[in-house]
């Protein structure tokens, strides 16, 4: 619109723990994507995330991955989550409500998501395998998007309708959860107005 100000929904975290040093840098409005964690089979899933959300996310990890992925896998959610509720801001104007399904090949994936300013996930699906790959446990996934969750104020529905692989199975949700995520987010109402009848989110 004219006259309209671009809205800049871009933010930068540094977290750092006796496990973990994180830089992330997350733009609601696109990108380039780069993920250097420690542990590829994240890399592999926020590449996914990033490109599928169409969401601009860079992100370094060093700590204590060759250990045990799942400090690295759980902060990296956390940061990813803090860099979402910065850049939401006071979430005017925002679709608020997404929703998609995303199959890949035997599986299905639906993740519904509300930028509600409330944590709460529920994930339900049973991975069929109990790791990916050599030492990706399979249970990360939902430690992962349960972090982004609790600290980006999202409530998040996540249900694996079909699996018969772990990666297959991982890979499906966190599609589904890029195309929900980049539904909710986007700008598509009054940027003056919070939707919500509370005029709130949170």
């Amino acid at each position: 619109m004219a006259g309209e100000v671009f809205r800049i929904r871009r933010a930068t975290v540094e977290r750092e723990t006796r496990e973990t040093r994180i830089a992330l840098t997350l733009d609601l409005d696109g990108g380039d994507v780069s993920a250097r964690t420690g542990v590829l089979f994240l890399d592999h899933m926020l590449d996914a995330l990033g490109k599928h959300g169409r969401l601009g996310i860079t992100v370094e990890c060093t700590g204590d991955a060759a250990m045990d992925p799942h400090h690295t896998v759980e902060d990296v959610g956390i940061a990813l989550g803090t860099a979402l509720r910065q850049a939401l801001g006071d979430r005017k104007g925002i679709a608020r409500y997404g929703h998609a399904y995303a199959p890949l090949d035997e599986e299905l994936a639906r993740v519904v998501v509300d930028c509600s300013g409330r944590p709460f996930i529920h994930f339900d699906g049973v991975m069929p395998e109990p790791m990916i790959g050599a030492d990706f446990a399979s249970s990360l996934v939902e430690e992962f998007w349960r972090a982004l969750a609790v600290n980006g104020g999202l409530t998040i529905h996540m249900d694996l309708i079909r699996a018969r692989n772990a990666h297959h199975a991982a890979e499906a949700l966190f599609k589904a959860g890029a195309l929900a995520i980049h539904a909710a987010t986007r700008l598509t109402g009054d940027r003056d107005i919070v939707p919500s009848t509370k005029g709130v989110l949170a």
